[in-house]
């Protein structure tokens, strides 16, 4: 077997391992159900201006003070196309109480997401993260897709899950911080 491809099945071999390890109760991957953000948890970076779907550009900065879901995916992304509708809705019943979804397509170009976005009828921003390193290291590692944090309105990053979470476990995440 080709070594690229022995390299490619151990690493999604490990990503489900720890997909289903971290959504297993009681794992150190597991938030306890009282607390949804440490108070020592780390700082979000929102420190970047990154353009959108539409070429617009796009402050993470203006989203301090409101409980953001920050998605990285990719149109490729068979779990990505999963949760995306969920944050369609997420967006759409609370937005009004202080959330926001940003969505940061890291592998695909403006030519390619346009049509994604209207397909899957995304409301809220899209952002082209192709090219933008500096915003995928700085909430790095990203060892797969989805990774997905969820971010206080005192700007800290409250819980980071990577590959396909449950809808239930996701908006329950969302509620405490509202």
């Amino acid at each position: 077997m080709n070594a690229k491809w022995m390299v490619a099945a151990a690493a999604a071999l490990a990503l489900a391992f720890v997909t289903v390890w971290a959504a297993w109760p009681g794992s150190a991957g597991s938030a306890p159900q009282s607390e949804v953000c440490d108070p020592t948890a780390k700082n979000a970076n929102l420190n970047f201006t990154v353009k959108d779907v539409a070429g617009k550009s796009v402050s993470l900065a203006s989203y301090k003070g409101k409980v953001v879901l920050l998605d990285f995916w990719a149109t490729w992304c068979g779990p990505c196309q999963v949760e995306i509708p969920w944050f369609v809705e997420f967006h759409d019943k609370y937005k009004d109480r202080g959330f926001a979804v940003v969505g940061v397509s890291v592998d695909d170009t403006p030519d390619q997401l346009t049509p994604f976005v209207a397909k899957f009828k995304m409301n809220y921003p899209v952002l082209v993260g192709l090219g933008e390193d500096d915003l995928q290291e700085a909430y790095g590692p990203l060892w797969g897709l989805p990774t997905t944090y969820l971010i206080d309105r005192e700007g800290r990053i409250c819980r980071k899950h990577m590959g396909l979470v449950q809808k239930d476990d996701l908006e329950k995440e969302i509620l405490r911080l509202l």
